[in-house]
């Protein structure tokens, strides 16, 4: 028996090494392979990334407009790029954008810009006006800005509209549907599967716990999202009329009268966008191609026409090495964009700790002479919004200014983490305010019991054995319920000394209710309107400064994860561009929303469990 235990012991370990051994192998060999196809790829005069004399600049832009891009590991990424995989939640950098754009208005290589957008799929209001904004100083240079595309959706269109030519395929389609926030709602459900929902809540407007409690949207919170969605609709129309010339009344927000103009067409998409005036023209590929050739000169690529795409362009521009100089006077720039969770988060999430410490180093920075803090956030943990804010505090304490520039959303926490600055810029769109409170959790006492389980047991105080398993003692659900009415209070008081406003006036404004920056203003919740530019331009006046450089503050990165992400982000370029994004079957699709839906809360950490948190925020 010890002999055949001997041998199988033996056996096993022999299997092992050679499944380890094949292991270490493999990926041994992809590195090698992509090191080599690297190494060739730079040596080879075929293989440079160049500007082609009198080319296009194509902004073939490929996922969301973000201002910080989510962490993910380069190689990975690498990977998903080398072997042409879909990548699931695309990004483009907003300030990528920005300074791609203005390059090439003084690039004396690049004789017309492209807006190829199929691959664009949100941006923000705010993110959009900007571009908007770049394209309009880059027409400055009386280089032509062409807009081509088989469709455009209502994100996509909002840029091509700056365009000076703008074409649609003829078997294209568009349609401009609006705003609008309509959600899931689980009551009906959670009361088949006998959950017991406790929510605890202040603020007549803070519906974001509704779709647990609910099968429908509230009277209130109907009202209340009405109200800025119009708003918002109201921008995007100005800002379309004026880029195309034509009368806001162009836009067909009833269906009778969009019907009748689509009958008088037979039905055609294309034919409509002409006769609205919402497209130039509609040209079909070959035609579009030959346009372009005529101006910029042919070449052997997809395209047919001397271009470069929009990374490539990036990696052309941005240099491997830029110089530091190190004695130069600051603005630093700290990026709180996504959910406030508690503790260390990677990019795209905010973290009370991790965005706290980098506001710690901009505060401990001697070359930083002044801070924005750059929110993009609907909000979520209150704990974790406190520890932001006692760091933006401390870094007001040492005298280094603090301005606050928000971009899509900066509400509930986001507000929170905002209200402390000297000065606050919001976006004519952004969607701030929902000052509010909320805790939520669920029992499954009724569930387990029709499935025949109980849970029972003993212990040294009433406070003990509280569980999702056991049902919820009323004296311990108003406990929490005060703890969410001091956070709220809490709230209230922080808005109201930060803002110099009386505490009655704040709760009559705050309710969890939503508003955007423009009404913001006149409600004394922001300071000024702009972006992030001019919030920059605020903090270097505060302090002083004539002479100054901007930095983004970042995590410092050791030098082996500097090196990968350096050593991929520049081998990627050689392997051409990513399968672009395509979109899933409907069913699909609903299953996503549903999961994300219960996703969101369940992610959040916060130690009370207290949440200062927008989801109706979120288009």
């Amino acid at each position: 028996m010890a002999t055949q235990k001997g041998m199988f012991r033996t056996l096993a370990g022999g299997v092992w090494s050679v499944l380890n051994f094949s292991r270490k192998l493999f990926f041994n060999l992809i590195f090698i392979f992509i090191l080599v196809a690297v190494i060739i790829a730079i040596a080879s005069e075929e293989g440079k990334v160049e500007v082609p004399k009198d080319s296009a600049l194509v902004l073939n832009l490929n996922g969301r407009l973000v201002i910080e891009k989510t962490a993910v590991d380069p190689f990975a990424k690498f990977m998903q790029e080398a072997f042409e995989e879909k990548e699931e939640n695309p990004e483009v950098l907003l300030r990528d954008v920005l300074f791609a754009i203005d390059n090439a208005k003084h690039d004396r290589r690049i004789k017309a810009l492209v807006l190829d957008l199929h691959g664009l799929q949100q941006g923000g209001l705010d993110k959009l006006q900007q571009v908007g904004d770049a394209l309009d100083s880059f027409k400055e240079s009386e280089k032509p800005i062409y807009a081509i595309g088989d469709y455009f959706s209502q994100d996509q269109y909002y840029l091509a509209a700056h365009a000076d030519h703008l074409y649609m395929n003829p078997m294209g389609w568009m349609i401009l549907d609006g705003y609008g926030r309509y959600r899931l709602y689980f009551k009906s459900m959670l009361e088949k599967l006998k959950a017991t929902t406790h929510v605890f809540r202040v603020g007549t407007f803070k519906s974001a716990i509704e779709p647990f409690i609910r099968d429908d949207m509230s009277d209130a919170a109907k009202q209340a999202n009405q109200a800025w969605l119009d708003a918002l609709w109201s921008q995007y129309k100005a800002d379309v009329a004026a880029a195309r010339g034509m009368d806001i009344a162009n836009f067909d927000e009833k269906l009778d009268s969009f019907l009748a103009k689509f009958s008088k067409v037979g039905g055609d998409f294309a034919q409509y966008a002409v006769d609205n005036n919402w497209v130039d023209g509609l040209r079909n590929r070959e035609e579009v191609r030959s346009e372009l050739t005529a101006l910029v000169g042919e070449d052997k690529s997809a395209r047919g026409y001397k271009h470069i795409n929009f990374k490539q362009y990036l990696q052309v521009i941005n240099g491997p090495y830029l110089p530091v100089h190190k004695d130069t006077d600051h603005v630093g720039i700290v990026v709180a964009s996504g959910t406030i969770l508690n503790g260390t988060q990677k990019a795209g999430t905010i973290g009370g700790d991790s965005t706290a410490a980098l506001l710690r180093k901009a505060r401990l920075d001697d070359t930083v002479k002044a801070v924005v803090l750059y929110v993009d956030s609907p909000g979520g943990s209150a704990f974790a919004s406190e520890v932001i804010r006692q760091e933006v505090e401390n870094i007001k304490a040492a005298g280094k200014p603090l301005v606050v520039s928000m971009s899509t959303y900066a509400a509930s926490g986001g507000y929170w983490i905002s209200a402390g600055a000297d000065e606050i810029w919001a976006a004519p769109s952004t969607i701030t305010g929902s000052i509010g409170i909320f805790g939520m959790f669920m029992t499954y006492e009724n569930t387990l019991d029709y499935l025949g389980v109980h849970a029972d047991g003993v212990g040294t105080t009433e406070f003990a054995g509280m569980s999702p398993v056991r049902a919820l003692d009323p004296r311990i659900g108003e406990v929490i319920q005060r703890n969410i009415e001091h956070g709220y209070n809490q709230f209230i008081e922080l808005v109201a000394n930060e803002r110099e406003m009386d505490k009655a006036a704040v709760d009559s404004i705050a309710q969890g209710r939503v508003w955007i920056g423009q009404t913001a203003l006149e409600l004394g919740l922001v300071d000024k309107l702009g972006y992030l530019d001019d919030a920059i331009s605020a903090a270097a006046e505060r302090a002083g400064l004539d002479q100054y450089d901007t930095k983004y503050v970042q995590r410092d990165l050791s030098p082996k994860e500097q090196f990968w992400n350096e050593f991929f982000g520049v081998a990627s370029v050689w392997f051409g561009e990513a399968l672009k994004s395509q979109s899933d079957g409907e069913l699909m699709g609903l299953v996503k929303q549903l999961v994300a839906e219960f996703d969101v809360f369940a992610k959040f950490n916060d130690p009370r469990g207290a949440y200062a948190f927008c989801l109706p925020c979120e288009l």
